[in-house]
């Protein structure tokens, strides 16, 4: 590795801006990896102890298991059953630098990462940034409408949802009550299924509780989605078992409707429907999150770095993309691989491999991607699974979900506080994280991700 401080001209930058980071110089290749999620997450654990020097950026200290957000915004977790302190993960790895950062941009001549806190050179950096939500540049939906990429989205939703229940006890306007009760999701896949489920027992078992004052069973529970069918990437066997149930807990599934606009209280599609509610949370759409820097000729036209079967960026020496933000296309994936956590967790092991290899002289490993299965629950008792040996439903395929999730959650209390959660909201028909900790304003500035 170039020995940054006796090679600063190379790098054109003052001494002090390059260890303002306080990082170390080392005699071994410098790695940059930009975002704590799962990719950022599982190649700097596979680098644990090699010779190189891991440096983690992320603007949060923290990373979410982001399959689970959607308990947070349901009031049946809390944030910290989900998340879990990067410094507490990489505790005892010795070559990992972990610094709370946002990234503005990089240089890929100069090989350096530009931050709030400071700049840093590298000799690879990699680009692990995830994915953002799409509105498709619908500005009107994207001001109104809620999404969930992150902790303070999910409880930013819970607390509206709670805020407009107490904001209904004060109307005597049956109509502004229902649209304040009423809760539209747009995109039926897992997230919006899985939100419509829980949100429908929040309704059945909760909500009449809470607010005996209001007649709950005129709340609507909608979900939009603009394909024919629900969770259209998994097996028809699963989408027509996910529509039973949804039905069977009185969520109206809308399909092939398209939504046009939101106003705050009216949704408008783009066959003539309107509907009135004053919650609306978005999830027909996401998005790559890159970084500034890189060409926008390998973008894709949903923001994902196009990258080679190496998960190399094309067209930029040192320079690599893995999981959401990265779209590696070929015959079997023309718009690039599913932007799903176990796509993450195996190109950013294939990359560790490859970076080890090759610094060792030997060729790299294209990435192939194994499909372990989907599946996505719809509330209490009810899941479906598909895996590559056959297709589940119903309670046994719920039981599977759950111990999938709790498997891959980070650290032993994170495990203990879901199961003890879960186990007491199974028992009691309880959803007892249903605080109000942080007030939503409505249309104020969303708090960044």
């Amino acid at each position: 590795m170039q020995k940054y401080c006796s090679e600063m001209n190379h790098y054109s930058l003052p001494l002090e801006k390059v260890f303002f980071l306080n990082i170390p110089d080392a005699n071994v290749p410098r790695i940059v990896i930009i975002g704590g999620g799962f990719a950022g997450l599982e190649l700097a654990r596979s680098l644990k102890n090699k010779a190189v020097q891991i440096v983690l950026l992320d603007k949060h200290n923290y990373h979410t298991f982001q399959p689970l957000l959607y308990q947070v915004a349901t009031a049946g977790l809390e944030p910290d059953s989900i998340g879990h302190p990067l410094r507490k993960i990489f505790k005892g790895q010795k070559n990992l630098f972990f610094r709370l950062t946002e990234v503005s941009h990089i240089d890929p001549e100069k090989k350096v990462v530009y931050s709030s806190i400071g700049e840093l050179a590298y000799d690879k950096v990699v680009i692990a940034t995830g994915s953002d939500t799409n509105f498709f540049g619908n500005s009107e939906l994207q001001h109104h409408g809620m999404s969930m990429k992150s902790i303070p989205e999910a409880l930013d939703i819970r607390s509206l949802i709670l805020q407009n229940f107490e904001e209904a006890l004060l109307t005597s306007d049956l109509n502004e009550r229902e649209a304040l009760m009423n809760v539209i999701i747009v995109g039926a896949g897992p997230t919006g299924v899985e939100l419509a489920g829980a949100i429908s027992e929040l309704r059945k078992h909760i909500l009449p509780r809470d607010y005996p004052d209001l007649d709950v069973r005129r709340m609507s529970i909608r979900l939009i989605e603009a394909s024919p069918r629900v969770l259209s990437a998994m097996s028809e066997k699963s989408s027509a078992d996910a529509l039973q149930a949804l039905e069977s807990l009185d969520v109206e599934v809308w399909l092939d409707t398209l939504v046009e606009s939101y106003d705050g209280r009216i949704v408008k599609t783009k066959n003539g429907r309107t509907f009135v509610a004053k919650t609306l949370i978005w999830s027909a759409g996401v998005k790559g999150a890159p970084v500034k820097g890189i060409d926008a000729e390998v973008l894709t036209r949903n923001d994902r770095i196009e990258v080679d079967e190496f998960n190399r960026i094309k067209g930029i020496g040192g320079a690599y993309a893995v999981g959401d933000v990265s779209a590696m296309i070929d015959k079997e994936n023309p718009r690039g691989h599913a932007m799903v956590a176990q796509v993450a967790i195996q190109q950013a092991a294939n990359l560790a491999k490859n970076i080890l290899a090759e610094s060792k002289g030997k060729e790299p490993t294209p990435f192939k991607y194994k499909d372990l299965g989907s599946m996505a629950t719809i509330g209490r008792n009810r899941a479906v699974v598909d895996l590559p040996k056959g297709h589940f439903r119903g309670f046994f395929a719920w039981v599977i979900w759950m111990l999938v999730h709790v498997v891959q959650l980070i650290g032993f209390r994170n495990k203990v506080l879901v199961l003890v959660n879960w186990t007491w909201n199974y028992v009691q028909y309880a959803r007892d994280a249903r605080l109000i900790i942080r007030p939503f304003k409505r249309n104020a500035e969303r708090r960044s991700r």
